[in-house]
């Protein structure tokens, strides 16, 4: 870790206040993480990052590194001004250890004098949160020309503050290892998930280098280096042989919006950007129009991520959708049979990238899912209103295009209107006639009632004869229904198959979507296990993710796993295998011919009526599924659609970005994304001959 420039700052104990104990955390943590899923346990991650991201910027720090270390701990170290060690006046307690084990306790509060101007950590509580749900927590602070250690269990010291070592560096090391006891779902992190995050973070604070390393698959006791683990600062100086990332940008959001539209085609050539103060409110936005019928808008308040949106997106929306309409008008470019844009219009085609930075923020939820700060709405509608408006008088081959974006988006809304009309006029007139293709369950409570997309006509009437009629509905589908990737609402509804799920679905699309209406709380693919089957359902998940989310996000949809091969031994022995290594288990061989015969190993297993353990020899024959078609009706059901029996993957959507750019690539128009796809995971692409 380099030695950073002495900034004159107040950042001393006086700086740090306190409000309230520590003791709800553990008790409630859903409450201060979201949850204690995968979610909650990253969580901790960002927590911890974020004030080491708070320190940049403030101008202090100019590098963070976060480590996986073995066993799932975290290490996340920064070259900041070092968490004060001193005595605070009042409490008479170490600074370092109010932060830690004190909720409430922090840098953050106090207004003038505090430490921090702007800052996005969960208001003071993120150290202390952290450390309350971690079984082991050590914190080493490099200030003072001294090194300072503390270590603590669920939020509790284990000793005070020691001053172990003098130190001419400055800065933050703490190392945590989430409690299982809390996170009973697993404490196990995710390398994508993190990288993907914490490289959002380096386009957000211009000059920060993010050094990422997941040293779990590491000896680090054999490092080569000289140096103890206990006095190496920066754990990239171990020199290890591990996953690693290292993200720097000098663009900062402009070169993220270059990143999210990588593989798409702009209609805007120059990206707008603005990074203005106004009214003590810090402004900045980037954006860019692509050749795409879908919005990407992405906020940030006080470089917290900000899904739910809030008080910055409204004013920046208001001021997007007033400044086009009045440029149009103007430059005589909307026809008055246009009439005028709607907020729907502008945003087709639209990467947008909203940051903003206050000094008193206000979240909805502790989350921080959403910005409540009202005086952000008027700073962006303000800041951003007048750079656009320049941007539009300046660069008029842009402006052009854009407002020819928002044309077509006009006409194709009034289009898809007159089609959804004509759909939901016609299934009026016949008393919402559900598809004829339709087999629906009997239940009429969506709580319990499932409803099973199948392939094909054969395998939808396997389905109808294995279902239990008075929770499960069938669906079939004839063929590869539409790539709706590209396609605009009108496009869609005049598809037969992508109408008939609609109107099953019974949640409607667009602009009248309610997700209280869907007719079922599971919705199961059930495609069959070959090339064709997982295009059809990369077809269904492309419509679900583009027009039906909400319902991927309520954890509605699902997949099923039916087995691979059916292995029997007689009359009455049978067994399915849904993986390869099942099949060898059962078998005992590694190489099985298909329908076949072959002389497998003793297996032994449990008799449970006499509970004696008896020996079963003798020769397999072994059936490969090819199809849902194949089975019959008692085989997809035993195996498929029972429920105490089947398997089902529930999609979730984990990183909205990637999955935004993975549809792209897979189901969009540009070829060469996925043709460079293709050529990179060819050898790992399992192939039926």
């Amino acid at each position: 870790m380099a030695e950073s420039k002495d900034k004159k700052s107040s950042y001393g104990a006086e700086a740090i206040s306190v409000l309230e104990g520590l003791e709800p955390v553990r008790k409630r943590p859903g409450m201060y993480i979201g949850s204690t899923g995968p979610d909650g346990l990253h969580h901790l991650i960002w927590e911890i990052f974020d004030n080491s991201r708070d320190e940049a910027m403030g101008g202090h720090c100019n590098h963070i590194e976060v480590v996986i270390l073995p066993g799932e701990q975290i290490r996340v170290t920064d070259n900041g001004r070092g968490i004060p060690v001193d005595i605070h006046p009042k409490t008479k307690v170490s600074a370092l250890e109010m932060v830690m084990t004190t909720l409430h306790a922090g840098g953050k509060f106090g207004g003038e004098g505090s430490g921090y101007k702007v800052s996005g950590g969960l208001h003071g509580v993120g150290a202390s949160v952290v450390n309350a749900l971690s079984i082991y927590t050590k914190v080493e602070v490099h200030r003072d020309g001294g090194k300072f250690v503390q270590e603590y269990s669920q939020g509790k010291r284990k000793a005070a503050v020691k001053k172990v070592a003098s130190s001419k560096l400055r800065g933050t090391s703490v190392t945590f290892q989430p409690d299982a006891e809390i996170f009973k779902e697993g404490t196990t992190f995710s390398w994508d998930t993190v990288v993907g995050h914490l490289r959002q973070q380096a386009y957000l604070v211009k000059g920060l280098k993010i050094n990422i390393i997941d040293a779990r698959g590491v000896d680090i006791t054999k490092s080569p280096t000289k140096q103890k683990l206990e006095d190496v600062f920066w754990f990239s100086e171990l020199e290890l042989e591990a996953p690693s990332h290292s993200f720097y940008f000098e663009g900062g959001l402009v070169s993220l919006v270059k990143f999210y539209n990588a593989t798409q085609k702009a209609i805007q050539n120059t990206i707008f950007y603005i990074d203005k103060d106004q009214e003590n409110v810090g402004v900045e936005i980037a954006l860019q129009y692509i050749d795409d019928v879908g919005t990407k808008i992405v906020p940030f308040a006080n470089n917290i991520h900000t899904p739910e949106g809030g008080t910055h997106v409204t004013g920046f929306k208001t001021a997007l959708t007033r400044l086009l309409n009045t440029y149009g008008k103007k430059n005589n470019l909307i026809k008055e049979s246009e009439g005028a844009f709607t907020g729907e219009d502008v945003l087709e085609g639209l990467t947008a990238v909203v940051s903003v930075k206050l000094q008193e923020i206000q979240f909805e939820g502790q989350t921080k899912a959403k910005l409540g700060s009202m005086e952000a709405q008027g700073a962006v509608a303000t800041a951003f209103g007048d750079a656009f408006a320049l941007f539009l008088e300046e660069n008029p081959d842009d402006a052009k295009s854009i407002i020819n974006k928002a044309i077509l988006a006009v006409r194709a809304r009034k289009a898809a209107k007159a089609a959804k009309d004509s759909v939901l006029r016609k299934g009026a007139l016949e008393g919402m006639t559900l598809p004829g293709k339709l087999a629906d369950c009997q239940s009429k409570s969506a709580e319990e009632s499932e409803l099973f997309i199948v392939e094909g006509d054969s395998a939808g009437g396997t389905a109808k004869m294995g279902r239990d009629r008075r929770t499960q509905a069938i669906l079939p589908l004839r063929g590869k229904i539409l790539n709706t990737e590209r396609a605009r609402l009108d496009k869609m509804l005049a598809s037969e198959q992508v109408r008939n799920l609609v109107v099953a679905m019974g949640t409607a699309i667009g602009d009248t979507f309610e997700l209280d209406k869907i007719r079922y709380h599971k919705i199961i693919l059930a495609t069959d296990a070959d090339v064709d089957g997982a295009h059809i359902r990369t077809l269904i998940l492309t419509l679900l993710y583009r027009y039906f989310k909400p319902v991927i996000d309520a954890g509605f949809v699902y997949i099923a796993q039916p087995p691979l091969y059916k292995i029997s031994r007689g009359k009455k022995e049978v067994y399915y295998a849904y993986t390869e290594d099942e099949k060898r288990a059962i078998v005992g061989v590694d190489d099985v011919p298909i329908d076949d015969e072959v002389e497998g190993d003793e297996i032994v297993a449990e008799d449970e009526t006499e509970d004696k353990v008896v020996a079963k020899t003798g020769k397999f024959h072994v059936q490969r599924y090819k199809g849902l078609g194949e089975m019959n009706a008692d085989e997809l059901k035993e195996t498929t659609m029972d429920a105490t029996k089947r398997v089902l993957k529930q999609v979730t959507i984990e990183d909205a970005v990637y999955a935004d750019q993975v549809f792209d690539m897979l189901m969009g128009s540009d070829v060469a994304p996925r043709k460079s796809f293709i050529q990179a995971n060819a050898k790992n692409a399992e192939i039926d001959i």
